[in-house]
């Protein structure tokens, strides 16, 4: 594999806050998937020595500033997700691709569900199971990750 870089990681997580931040209308709302978080997680598994706890911190920080939500509702909601990714992280190259996918749905009903309780905490309605969709379009924006950065970080045929 090719060694990876910080400046990837980084642009990766900048574009993903500006996909965090674009103005979804209608459905769109509903079903945008935690562009943060997807990328987070894929950089936690991927290069753990470069993106850890403490990334996931500051990128939930950013999450927190943008949305001007809760502050530290997604600092928490990251790091304890990426605790639990970091945890299991040695474990994950003897998965197959339904079993990753598997492990990546639960990491992100875990997100979910953390917001979800920090949210009723501070005295917000509940939400209904609509509040679970973005579950589903992470774990395809996962797979279209994992294709789309395999190609950039996988070792060039010489």
């Amino acid at each position: 594999m090719r060694p990876i870089n910080n400046i990837i990681i980084y642009l990766s997580l900048l574009v993903a806050l500006l996909c965090q931040l674009f103005p979804w209308t209608g459905q769109g709302i509903i079903l945008r998937p935690d562009f943060m978080l997807v990328v987070l997680l894929y950089w936690l598994l991927r290069a753990p020595h470069l993106c850890n706890v403490g990334t996931a911190w500051f990128v939930g920080l950013l999450v927190d500033l943008a949305t001007s939500g809760l502050l530290g509702q997604y600092a928490l909601a990251f790091t304890l997700t990426a605790y639990i990714a970091l945890s299991y992280q040695r474990r994950i190259v003897l998965f197959n691709q339904i079993q990753l996918a598997g492990y990546i749905f639960g990491l992100l009903v875990f997100e979910r569900i953390t917001i979800l309780l920090i949210k009723l905490l501070a005295g917000h309605e509940n939400p209904g199971l609509h509040y679970f969709w973005p579950v589903l379009t992470g774990l395809l924006l996962w797979k279209l990750m994992t294709m789309t950065f395999g190609r950039i970080t996988r070792p060039k045929n010489t």
